[in-house]
């Protein structure tokens, strides 16, 4: 049971966290802290919030848990925020798609209590944002990536554990290098295709985005993710630079042996290609158990 969830970030990611833990009865008080009165206030109208503060310090002051769920550009303020508040068995962990920055800020920030900030990472979410998207099943049967470190307090990394197994997630350990160069080839480099692909024909035809008047449901699906908050993907890309210019410079070199495979008519270098792609996503499907 957690006594005093602090949710800093009131958005899809911690209002799914909170909504799943109170429809679990796993939590007794959730307390939410963000700029957004009206969402805040649906976030208590929903259930999902017992109150609320646009006080990052206030939402702390007291917690046994706190979760910090903003746009990483963000993070480093809030923490140093927090940081006098905290009382010692305080737990304060984040969910931030990238993990070695923010644990350099974390480590920083928050000095003596350091030990008992645990780096994560849930793998779920959509291009919907706001408290109103909350979803309470929005982590079953999806990854939670924890990043510990060497000084991470072991009851402190169980705890933060613990409450992601409990919404039905399946928790996983890694280094944060680790996780950002993965996260860099699976979600990032995605992002930046989706919301290349769409800014590269939104001035083609007559009028801005008049062309795409005509795509169909494999267009929607492709750009699906270019729906998603830019805010947060131009923090995600600022951090994860380096992992993420090097995936972009190899598919670069992909993608140019299908423009010329497209450009000499070679059918076998294009089929080759497009078989092999077919292969990997049809192997990762079933693998994943979806069709």
């Amino acid at each position: 049971m957690i006594q005093r969830l602090a949710i800093i970030g009131v958005g899809l990611i911690g209002g799914s966290l909170a909504a799943a833990l109170r429809q679990r009865g796993l939590v007794r008080e959730v307390v939410g802290c963000g700029r957004d009165a009206r969402n805040l206030q649906q976030g208590v109208a929903m259930g999902v919030l017992d109150h609320y503060t646009h006080d990052a310090a206030e939402a702390a002051a007291g917690a046994d848990m706190v979760v910090v769920a903003v746009t990483l550009g963000a993070t480093r303020g809030i923490l140093e925020r927090i940081a006098p508040v905290l009382h010692p068995a305080s737990i304060v962990t984040d969910v931030g798609s990238t993990k070695a920055g923010v644990v350099a800020a974390a480590r920083e920030a928050l000095d003596k209590h350091f030990p008992h900030f645990v780096p994560g990472h849930p793998i779920a979410g959509g291009e919907r944002s706001g408290v109103e998207a909350s979803n309470p099943d929005l982590y079953e049967r999806h990854r939670i990536i924890l990043t510990p470190v060497e000084e991470t307090a072991p009851a402190a990394l169980t705890a933060v554990r613990d409450m992601w197994a409990a919404t039905g997630a399946e928790v996983v350990d890694m280094s944060p290098l680790h996780h950002d160069e993965i996260l860099a080839a699976t979600s990032h480099l995605p992002h930046m295709l989706a919301y290349a692909l769409v800014d590269c024909l939104a001035g083609l035809g007559d009028g801005e985005g008049a062309i795409l008047d005509y795509a169909a449901g494999g267009f929607r699906d492709f750009t699906r993710i270019a729906s998603s908050n830019p805010e947060m993907w131009r923090d995600i890309a600022l951090e994860n630079r380096e992992a993420l210019e090097g995936l972009c410079a190899r598919f670069e070199t992909t993608f140019h042996d299908l423009r010329l495979a497209i450009a000499r008519g070679d059918g076998p270098a294009m089929e080759a290609l497009f078989t092999h792609a077919k292969q990997v996503r049809d192997a990762y499907l079933k693998r994943i158990g979806r069709p």
